[in-house]
């Protein structure tokens, strides 16, 4: 074979070796909560009410969704929130599931339609529901799995020993399990496919350079969060505060997600009103919080800032 016939097979090769291939693209999710209700179409609040709130005035959130309280179980507000998404670029909305049998498991099948028309992937985040037991998981994976869900983001993954997650991911199910952990080392050995953090008070951007390393080292995924801001002072009480400083909180997240060569850069989050994370549109003013001044908007040109502003970075990264 010629020299260059050899050098162009060589090239290829490489080119097509899977920690290669994603180290030059990096890819994007965001968790999503399907959780809320409203009266008008549940008969009843679920979330908007926490901590003794009284919606549809009074909600348990620091801001006031542009859309109002609505019910994650409204078809139409599904479509427009995962036209939101779409339009920012993202490739995989991360839906919270709680269990087998639980609302937001009821509401999954919604959320997988209402993806599917702007051509998104759909993944969930296993939150840790009473009773969760790697077992009661490993029935959970083979059931998601039958729902056509190929990611699974494990929230609190070290609840379980490194070991006793060798029974989940050692088994050869098609899909990529990520460990929520800042734990490398652990995520490796207990055999998911990367890991993520979430919690962007936690876990910042200075942070991410060694996590990825480590990642990089271990050969596992690295899947950093990035997020806006936080506060949830409304909903729970907590008085800790991450200020968007007008939108340099997220950029400063993403900028260090992109020096780290994240694999995935997770996004928290989409609509956790709650906890104050949400880049989901928000009302302009009263005496709830807005988005007025982020990027140099106002009124009602803010309250989709963050969502624009993601689609500027996910385009950068050519999703």
């Amino acid at each position: 074979m010629p020299a260059v016939r050899l050098l162009a097979s060589a090239l290829a090769l490489f080119v097509c070796l899977p920690g290669i291939a994603a180290a030059g693209t990096t890819h994007s999710a965001i968790f999503f909560y399907p959780w809320y209700s409203n009266m008008q179409h549940d008969g009843g609040y679920t979330h908007w009410a926490q901590g003794g709130h009284q919606p549809p005035f009074d909600l348990a959130s620091q801001f006031y969704p542009a859309r109002g309280p609505y019910s994650s179980g409204d078809p139409r507000v599904l479509r427009a929130q995962m036209r939101d998404i779409a339009f920012a670029g993202v490739d995989e909305v991360i839906s919270s599931w709680w269990g087998q049998g639980s609302p937001e498991d009821l509401r999954l099948p919604a959320v997988l339609h209402a993806a599917r028309r702007p051509h998104l992937r759909v993944a969930v985040q296993l939150e840790p529901y009473a009773g969760r037991t790697v077992a009661s998981i490993g029935s959970d994976v083979a059931y998601l799995r039958g729902l056509g869900i190929r990611d699974v983001y494990v929230y609190r993954s070290e609840d379980f020993s490194a070991e006793d997650w060798w029974n989940v991911t050692r088994e050869p199910t098609g899909m990529r399990l990520f460990a929520q952990t800042n734990h490398v080392g652990f995520a490796a050995h207990a055999g998911f496919a990367g890991f993520y953090t979430y919690d962007i008070l936690l876990y910042d951007g200075a942070k991410f350079g060694r996590l990825c390393e480590q990642a990089r080292a271990a050969g596992i995924l690295c899947a950093p969060s990035v997020g806006p801001g936080y506060e949830a002072t409304a909903a729970t009480g907590d008085t800790r505060v991450k200020s968007r400083l007008d939108g340099e909180t997220y950029d400063s997240m993403w900028r260090a997600a992109e020096a780290a060569g994240a694999d995935i850069v997770t996004i928290t989050s989409y609509n956790e009103w709650g906890e104050g994370t949400q880049i989901e549109p928000a009302g302009h003013g009263g005496r709830y919080e807005s988005y007025d001044g982020a990027y140099g908007l106002h009124g009602r040109a803010a309250e989709r800032a963050y969502i624009t502003r993601t689609r500027y970075w996910t385009s950068l990264t050519g999703r």
